[in-house]
């Protein structure tokens, strides 16, 4: 598996083991940088390895500047699909983790993604987010990806002790939950989660016995299960 850090504050390449992503030789925007200039990648270039066995294309600030060069870019909403056709058949799924933001380089994750995961804080603010994103999937798939599928909503960052949250969960569930899946599964709250970030290590190696862990693995299965349901659809399709 290999995950992809889309956001140029690295928060994902920095929870992986990498606390200075700008100090690192080649980063997401290197390699989008090739593509926009028609320069060769040599195979996996830049790309990291994680002792928990899955691959990292890490990102560092530059990726802002990348942004602004997206902008008058040919084919600019296509440039990471374009990465990642070069890396085609080497892995069975490719994650992207993309920033809380709705500009060229989230309509470039949603250009060259198969399916989207919603993650949502169970508060107000980013509830509020909710409905301009969607707006923006159903745009990209459209106008440039008709494969790109919502696989569902999921509720992180839980605090189960407060009304505040249920409420917040149950409006949700109420206002998307005939359009839209939310999955079943909620992340909670947790400190042990936020540790993780200065270990270099997954929740599952960091608390493998906590309630983090145990909603991640959860959340596993519901995917698992819509993957199994989209390929029984196909082979009904393809008789």
């Amino acid at each position: 598996m290999l995950l992809i850090d889309g956001d140029p504050q690295g928060s994902l390449t920095i929870s992986l083991g990498h606390p200075q992503p700008d100090k690192l030789p080649f980063t997401l925007s290197d390699a989008m940088g090739r593509i926009l200039m028609d320069e060769p990648l040599r195979p996996g270039e830049g790309i990291l390895h994680h002792p928990e066995g899955v691959d990292l294309m890490p990102a560092d600030i530059q990726l802002s500047g990348m942004e602004v060069s997206l902008v008058n870019a040919m084919s600019r909403e296509t440039i990471l699909r374009q990465y990642l056709d070069t890396l085609k058949g080497q892995y069975s799924h490719i994650l992207i983790d993309c920033q809380p933001s709705l500009g060229m380089l989230t309509v470039n994750a949603l250009a060259a993604a198969n399916r989207v995961i919603i993650p949502v804080q169970a508060e107000y603010l980013p509830a509020k987010g909710l409905e301009q994103l969607l707006q923006t999937v159903n745009k990209v798939k459209r106008q440039i990806n008709p494969k790109l599928q919502i696989d569902g909503i999921l509720l992180t960052m839980v605090d189960n002790r407060t009304n505040f949250a249920k409420e917040i969960a149950a409006l949700l569930r109420e206002t998307y939950g005939s359009k839209i899946k939310v999955f079943g599964t909620e992340i909670p709250h947790s400190v042990r989660a936020k540790e993780i970030s200065a270990e270099g290590k997954s929740i599952f190696a960091h608390d493998p016995n906590g309630k983090v862990a145990e909603g991640y693995k959860n959340l596993t299965q519901e995917v698992m299960k819509l993957e199994k349901q989209r390929e029984k659809s196909r082979a009904g399709l393809g008789r």
